[in-house]
């Protein structure tokens, strides 16, 4: 994942009632967790005005109530200043604490894997080398967005690195984990989708009975490993069965 440049901070006003944080104009490791650590800082603020805190790949995003343009102008004033002090306390702060780290068993295996041999072809590598690589890299949960539970996950191997699908899929089957660019990510629910399809998880990534709803959260480190078809059958029964 190449470093971002970095071009502020800037704050700007996103709508009536919204500011926007930019930390870096490229994605980098170092700015996600920037990113991170000044959205648990304005949260700590606990200010009774702000309704949401709402981080993404290098930005934070801060919506507040106002009962009038004035009040609304105030306020964005206020938060301009929270966020540039917590961004420079955040920078150059300590490395964040060891984050938990999540196995994602993944079967690769053809069935549920319809564009590996597409991505072996167009990387040069052989599929199996593929979720080698895949399996072996160090993953990071970016952020979660585009669908309740859905991860963005930094780390891809940069010999994997390949753009989206020039015809994305009219569905794509939850679970399915997918890479794009730099990064992976995994399908909560059967949707739309163009990112190259390499395997399949039988987890849930988004249960609103479940405590905590979401499986990954960012920051979290993630580890995926390579599961038979017999396997992934098994563990979505015993799934089906509860």
């Amino acid at each position: 994942m190449k470093a971002g440049k970095r071009i502020g901070p800037i704050v700007a006003p996103l709508g009536d009632s919204a500011v926007l944080l930019s930390v870096s104009d490229g994605m980098d490791l170092d700015a996600n967790a920037l990113a991170r650590r000044v959205a648990t800082a304005i949260r700590g603020r606990r200010l009774e005005w702000v309704t949401d805190v709402i981080p993404a790949l290098v930005t934070v995003a801060v919506c507040f109530d106002a009962r009038t343009a004035r009040e609304a102008a105030e306020r964005r004033a206020t938060l301009e200043r929270v966020l540039l002090k917590a961004v420079e306390r955040g920078t150059g702060a300590q490395a964040d604490l060891p984050a938990r780290t999540v196995e994602i068993p993944v079967c690769y295996e053809a069935a549920f894997a319809p564009d590996l041999e597409e991505v072996a072809r167009r990387t040069g590598l052989a599929a199996a080398r593929v979720v080698e690589l895949h399996a072996a890299a160090p993953h990071r949960v970016l952020m979660l967005g585009f669908a309740p539970g859905h991860p963005y996950i930094g780390g891809l191997d940069a010999r994997l690195a390949l753009p989206r699908r020039a015809s994305p899929r009219a569905r794509v089957e939850a679970g399915a984990v997918a890479i794009a660019n730099a990064q992976t990510s995994i399908y909560p629910f059967a949707t739309p989708g163009g990112w190259n399809v390499i395997g399949r998880t039988p987890l849930v990534l988004f249960d609103p009975a479940r405590e905590p709803a979401t499986l990954l959260e960012p920051g979290d480190r993630v580890a995926f490993v390579p599961i038979p078809r017999g396997e992934f059958e098994r563990i979505a029964g015993e799934r089906g069965a509860r």
